[in-house]
């Protein structure tokens, strides 16, 4: 198959932001590296009481802050930093975002109608982004690329088909065209509980799309963030066969997409 990219207003899914009132947001100006006010005793056991009281939330923001510190476009994690975001987010529950899938949000839709994916925004800064995607049943995440970015995605309740895709051969930004060959990297479902997905800037499946065959919920890690200044921005794709190749070969297209397509809502 191949890749298309294309005007895609009728292949997009809306994203709107949910509130995030009972939702535990992470305190960027919280540093575990920095000294206790307190000396001593006193000062170790105040610096304790708050190490007990870190939320899973802000331990993930701790060790993004850590992981992302020195990465850039293209720049991949360390194996060891890798191994420690991970390990965090393969512990993470969705009652630790305070999210279930009886909510409201993970309804399925009226017979017709679209299904309407929500963002949950829990950080951003420009090394990285956290964020949980909020599926009901049958909604889609169209195919779409992260370049030069490392991602980690972990599915917190649901089942979830994913289908991705890395480029064949590297093409440099100046030279690329429209049509690209691509190969499939990944086309199965998912069920939570299961370890955390990680992609790369050139491999592990960079272009994916997911379609929610029940209601789920993705807590998604990027480093660094999309960013259109720094050539980071996104790109929606359409894919189709490619006739001189097995079913694991695609077209990829670029393709146009409606200005709601996997954006938050003010």
């Amino acid at each position: 198959m191949g890749i298309e990219t294309s005007v895609a207003n009728k292949k997009v899914k809306q994203v709107c932001e949910l509130a995030k009132d009972k939702i535990p947001i992470p305190n960027s100006n919280l540093n575990p590296k920095t000294n206790t006010n307190g000396k001593g005793k006193r000062g170790r056991r105040r610096h304790h009481k708050k190490m007990v009281a870190v939320s899973p939330v802000q331990k993930l923001f701790n060790t993004c802050n850590e992981v992302f510190d020195s990465c850039s476009t293209g720049i991949i994690p360390s194996s060891d930093n890798i191994q420690k975001l991970k390990a965090v987010l393969d512990n993470f529950k969705p009652a630790d975002v305070g999210l279930f899938p009886e909510m409201p949000h993970f309804q399925a839709s009226v017979a017709g109608r679209t299904p309407v994916i929500r963002y949950l925004h829990l950080h951003e800064c420009d090394k990285f982004s956290m964020g949980i995607f909020c599926l009901p049943p049958s909604g889609v995440i169209p195919l779409h690329n992260h370049p030069g970015m490392t991602v980690f995605s972990k599915l917190l309740f649901g089942t979830m088909h994913i289908k991705s895709y890395d480029w064949v051969a590297d093409v440099p930004a100046t030279k690329q065209t429209e049509v690209r060959l691509a190969k499939v990297k990944v086309n199965s479902k998912l069920t939570a509980p299961c370890n955390t997905s990680i992609l790369y800037p050139t491999d592990g499946g960079n272009m994916h799309c997911f379609t929610a065959v029940t209601a789920c919920a993705v807590l998604d890690v990027l480093g660094p963030p999309y960013s259109v200044p720094d050539g980071r921005h996104c790109q929606y794709y359409l894919d189709f066969p490619f006739a001189n190749f097995s079913g694991t070969m695609v077209n990829l297209h670029k393709v146009l997409c409606n200005s709601k397509c996997l954006q938050k809502t003010k």
